[in-house]
């Protein structure tokens, strides 16, 4: 007869082995499934009651002296978030507006009630600090300060006294009910919005759907006709007074760092490469790097913000002399966490992405004018 402690063990190795962007798709049952169904009806539970909490004033919104822009999502990463805070962010820069983009940092190992990761001009913490999307922003837009904060009010009031932002971009705030906004952008994946619908752990849902009634704007991202059409016709069907706006993520070039050499994407056309990628969807990485033509001969996805060890790298290496590959790629975002301990391989290379709004659809940035202007 097995004990009590050896069915945790095998789900314990489940969870730390599963490969969630899958699940998170999968319709049908499988063995976890009540599992996984079991901890999405508490989840669930949690998220009305604290919900109510804030709607009886148990809880407090705090406030911001300016214009607070909140940019999240209702599923568990995989819709480019980072890309589009940058886009928002570098808009403001070149408007000329005191703009601050504040964030929890998530997988940063500060300890500080408040982290100033770059003050527009330079850049004060490495990735272990403040984790990779913080870093990545604080490259990708000068001009902006980036501060960190597990209270994103924090965050603000130290941007605010010491740049004297008036306006605040909140990098992944739509669930922060702590911290009161002026406009909730609420990003999806133009071709999988919900992934199976259900609530985490058993879909990719963090919140519920009619949460999306709190949304201001929605921006469909990677869109494409077709599968985007249909998301958008979803979504004008069942909220038409929330305005939509589509965009795309357009591969923008590619570095090797240890080479100090930038290629055009079209460059990787008929090449054979190894791919990997520890982001919210891994898969969408390997369409890219298929849609520009590379020849991917072999791909590796780890969890979001996974930390990369000196075997992960070595065996990367490795698996690029047995197969033949001429490149190893990765992302933007996962270079910022492995960076500093890549071993000397010339032939690395991350693949850099810009958030871009189809043409026509630029009204999201009329509409951050206007709210500020009104404030």
């Amino acid at each position: 007869m097995t004990g009590g402690g050896e069915p945790r063990r095998l789900m314990g190795g489940f969870l730390r082995k599963t490969d969630w962007s899958s699940i998170h798709r999968e319709r049908s049952i499988r063995f976890y499934t009540p599992f996984l169904a079991l901890f999405s009806l508490l989840y669930g539970a949690a998220q009305k009651l604290r919900y109510a909490a804030y709607g009886l004033g148990i809880l407090k919104k705090k406030r911001l002296p300016g214009l607070v822009v909140s940019v999240g999502n209702l599923t568990a990463g995989g819709t480019g978030k980072t890309p589009a805070v940058a886009a928002l962010a570098k808009w403001a820069v070149s408007e000329k507006l005191r703009v601050s983009i504040i964030s929890r940092g998530y997988g940063g190992a500060y300890q500080s009630a408040v982290l100033e990761v770059s003050d527009g001009q330079r850049i004060h913490a490495d990735s272990r600090l403040a984790g990779d999307e913080p870093l990545l922003l604080a490259g990708k837009v000068p001009g902006a300060p980036v501060v960190l904060s597990r209270q994103r009010y924090l965050a603000g009031m130290y941007a605010h006294k010491k740049f004297d932002s008036d306006l605040f971009i909140v990098d992944d705030g739509f669930q922060h009910m702590q911290l009161a906004r002026d406009l909730d952008l609420v990003l999806m994946d133009g071709s999988d919005p919900f992934g199976n619908g259900h609530l985490l752990p058993r879909g990719p849902l963090r919140e519920s759907l009619d949460q999306l009634a709190r949304a201001d704007a929605f921006i469909l991202t990677r869109f494409k006709h077709d599968d985007g059409d249909r998301t958008l016709a979803f979504l004008k069907e069942n909220y038409p007074d929330i305005p939509v706006f589509c965009a795309d993520h357009v591969p923008e070039r590619v570095v090797f760092p240890r080479l100090d050499r930038v290629d055009f994407p079209h460059a990787l056309k008929e090449k054979r490469v190894i791919a990997f990628a520890g982001i919210g969807n891994p898969q969408v990485f390997r369409e890219t790097l298929e849609g520009l033509g590379a020849r991917v001969v072999a791909f590796s996805g780890f969890k979001d913000h996974y930390v990369y060890g000196k075997d992960d790298l070595d065996r990367l290496v490795r698996l690029k002399s047995q197969t033949d590959a001429q490149y190893i790629l990765t992302t933007e975002k996962d270079w910022m966490r492995m960076g500093p301990v890549w071993p000397e391989c010339s032939e690395i290379a991350y693949l850099c992405i810009q958030f871009s709004f189809l043409p026509g659809q630029e009204g999201v940035f009329r509409m951050i004018e206007n709210a500020f202007r009104k404030k």
